[in-house]
């Protein structure tokens, strides 16, 4: 796969022939010199930073499993109730992605998935997006491989984001963005900001990149500026008339609910009781003392005949906990924190999750109450080594590179 490119300058060229070089034996055929382009503009044209940001992002792709993300069952709140709708393209024939983000039910999403599910989706409707674009870089050019989103947040209510199960989805779901699809996005309107927005957006935006933040125009409820702008490059005729443009839907529909997953309050008959649900699991019920530690060892040897992940699925009853994974490579002695020890709100709702493992490395999870000098936690726990067929991965690599060394 090929496509246009912008014009760059003769040193820029050797860059990108370098850095072409260095990541040849990670690249896949459809990874042309577009893509490549996009990560070194995101590390300022570093090739050293840039190489690392997109190791690290063939690894989180495989944990994912994107090559085959399409054949996933993906569950129906996520279907049916993440408000989007892709309404036609801009001048330059990009994407222009629209939300009713006010009709986004964040609590009642967080008790029908986990937050590994939610952000799998993302990463599903990304990954269409791009292909879309690239299909119109090759009538339009380059410039169509970005995205134009729209988000409307009339009356949204915000107290919902304040719960911590959804401050902590909305958090990753923004770090695994800018980690994973730099240089996507072109431009980003939010209109009818709440009085409150701007509060929850700067503590959002510490973990957007500056270039990306320059691309975010916020106006508040009441404003109309946003037509001036948007519509300077996106044709009327193909946008809502409920939002300033001229397209209804074939039911004469100004909102154009036909064309979109307009979202809406999730029934609770899809909310999933995570701490009581059926599982083929073996579940391990448990005190962990209070002032004291929980610690599960696992020794992957170097003869297994596949690639082993270790998975957890795990719930605290009334209080949270602290969770982490440290490795130690048999050989050598070298201790990696692989998750970093923190506060997880288990008690909330489950925490499930999987890395990939090394072999003749043995890995120690920890559930840590240390802290707790008033009260024991009881604790639900499944953890084990699992295939990669068993996740329905095939191709998972190790462990991602940015584990940090901790003392021996």
């Amino acid at each position: 796969m090929s496509g246009p490119l912008p014009e760059i300058s003769a040193e820029q060229r050797n860059t990108l022939e370098q850095f072409r070089k260095r990541m040849n034996d990670a690249l896949s055929d459809n990874d042309d010199d577009y893509f490549l382009l996009r990560w070194l503009r995101a590390r300022k044209w570093n090739l050293d930073a840039s190489e690392k940001m997109l190791r690290a992002c063939i690894k989180t792709r495989a944990m994912w499993n994107v090559d085959n993300i399409e054949k996933w069952d993906v569950p129906r709140a996520l279907r049916e109730y993440l408000p989007y709708g892709l309404m036609g393209y801009d001048n330059e024939g990009s994407p222009v992605i629209v939300c009713p983000f006010y009709n986004y039910d964040i609590w009642g999403m967080m008790h029908c998935v986990t937050r590994f599910e939610f952000q799998k989706y993302l990463v599903l409707l990304l990954e269409r997006f791009m292909k879309i674009a690239y299909e119109q870089s090759l009538v339009h050019g380059w410039k169509a491989r970005q995205l134009v989103v729209f988000f409307d947040c009339e009356s949204m209510n915000l107290k919902q984001f304040a719960w911590r199960p959804a401050a902590e989805c909305v958090i990753s779901s923004v770090k695994q963005y800018e980690a994973n699809f730099p240089e996507l996005l072109k431009m980003c309107y939010i209109i009818n900001a709440p009085k409150l927005f701007s509060v929850a957006f700067n503590i959002v935006k510490k973990f957007l990149d500056e270039n990306t933040t320059s691309k975010i125009h916020i106006y508040k409820s009441g404003v109309d500026k946003w037509q001036h702008h948007l519509f300077s490059h996106v044709d009327k005729k193909n946008f809502p008339k409920s939002w300033g443009g001229e397209l209804v839907d074939k039911n004469g529909d100004p909102q154009c609910k036909s064309m979109m997953i307009w979202g809406g309050k999730l029934p609770e008959e899809l909310y999933v009781d995570q701490s009581n649900q059926q599982s083929d699991k073996n579940f391990t019920e448990t005190q962990v003392p209070k002032g004291d530690k929980l610690k599960l060892s696992f020794k992957v040897n170097d003869d297994q005949l596949s690639q082993k992940l270790l998975s957890w699925n795990f719930r605290t009853f009334d209080y949270d906990i602290k969770f982490g994974i440290y490795s130690m490579d048999e050989k050598t002695g070298e201790k990696r924190s692989e998750v970093p020890l923190g506060t997880v709100y288990s008690n909330e709702m489950d925490e499930a999750g999987f890395i990939s493992t090394r072999s003749n490395t043995t890995y120690t999870v920890v559930f840590d109450n240390s802290a707790s000098y008033l009260r024991s936690k009881k604790l639900r726990y499944w953890v084990d080594l699992i295939s990669e067929e068993e996740e329905g991965i095939s191709e998972l690599t190790t462990q991602m590179e940015n584990t940090q060394i901790v003392p021996k």
